[in-house]
């Protein structure tokens, strides 16, 4: 089977990757320099079409997905024919100018889109300056077979058809794109996360509130409104003025570090470096295959719930509608 496009990089993200595309019929070559990291990414893709079969999320059989991911070692031979090369290896820039120095030579103009969520996709285009038109940021979150929404960034020399092809591809495999206008430093997602994390681990070191007590409050309050309405249509419900005024006296007392800090250093230091070591932020009996189905499992049932609402609206929107026409047409009469 000829690979459709190209995901370098076989980790956790590289393998969510895969099944999203493989899910939606796409060809997938799994690229990765070791043979063991193919091996954990075919346990991986096969876990993850076993979760979303069993969920009723999977249209076609688990097989059927699994086929359609092959896995290689050979980067060039993966890139050869295909319409998109997606690379999730590490943050690191040496490493993704060589993924796309490789593949940029083995593609005459297939997109080279990187999952960079933090490096600036103007600077690893800068690493294929010949090809610099067609690189382009397309940053996935993770489980990315779950989360609806992709960013695509354009670099300085990203060319305008290059956005549009990989916004396309996006959507082709039923997901929204979100079109990042400034190659800025953490794009949308992680500059809101990492504000709200930054805020967090300064609300646990002045010890207002528990590392606990901050995780319930973020997740079973502030996390569940937003998942129903984003932060302006918040505004817009309260209105302007009032959060203007609440801004006002409470962004002075706000953190401005341009450090993580004593919430992450003190834990790193004494090897708490989360569920892999069985102790993070908080304690883990658990293994991090078994942390991640959890995760998963509320983030699906998240969507479910949300996808009903969705229905319920749509479903008054047209009611509505409707009698808006039938009262028009009896006017009219």
């Amino acid at each position: 089977m000829t690979p459709d496009l190209a995901v370098v990089g076989a980790g956790t993200m590289g393998a969510g990757l895969a099944v999203q595309f493989a899910r939606h019929g796409a060809a997938v070559a799994l690229v990765d320099h070791r043979k063991s990291n193919l091996g954990d990414a075919r346990k991986a893709v096969a876990d993850a079409t076993a979760f979303l079969d069993d969920r009723g999320l999977l249209d076609p059989a688990p097989d059927d997905v699994r086929d359609r991911v092959t896995y290689t070692l050979d980067l060039a031979d993966a890139c050869a024919g295909v319409d998109l090369v997606l690379e999730s290896v590490s943050e690191d820039l040496d490493t993704k100018a060589e993924v796309f120095e490789t593949a940029a030579a083995a593609t005459e103009d297939a997109v080279l889109a990187t999952n960079t969520s933090s490096l600036a996709v103007t600077d690893v285009a800068a690493r294929v300056p010949d090809q610099a038109d067609r690189v382009v940021g397309c940053h996935w979150w993770n489980p990315p077979y779950l989360l609806p929404t992709v960013e695509v960034v354009a670099g300085e020399a990203t060319s305008d058809a290059t956005v549009e092809r990989t916004a396309d591809v996006v959507e082709a495999v039923d997901r929204e794109p979100i079109r990042v206008r400034k190659d800025a430093p953490g794009f949308v997602w992680n500059r809101v996360q990492f504000a709200v994390l930054r805020e967090c681990a300064h609300i646990v070191d002045r010890g207002i509130a528990s590392v606990a007590d901050v995780d319930r409050a973020v997740r079973d309050g502030y996390a569940l409104r937003t998942a129903a309405v984003g932060p302006f249509e918040t505004v817009d419900l309260s209105s302007l003025s009032l959060f203007r005024t609440i801004a006002t006296e409470l962004y002075p007392s706000l953190s401005d570090a341009d450090v993580p800090g004593p919430a992450f250093d003190d834990r790193v230091e004494a090897g708490r470096e989360g569920v892999t070591t069985g102790a993070g932020f908080h304690e883990y009996d658990e293994t991090a295959r078994e942390a991640v189905r959890r995760r998963d499992d509320r983030v699906a049932a998240l969507r479910a719930a949300q996808a009903g609402t969705r229905g319920r609206e749509e479903a008054i929107t047209d009611d509505a509608n409707a009698d808006a026409n039938t009262n028009a047409d009896t006017s009219s009469n």
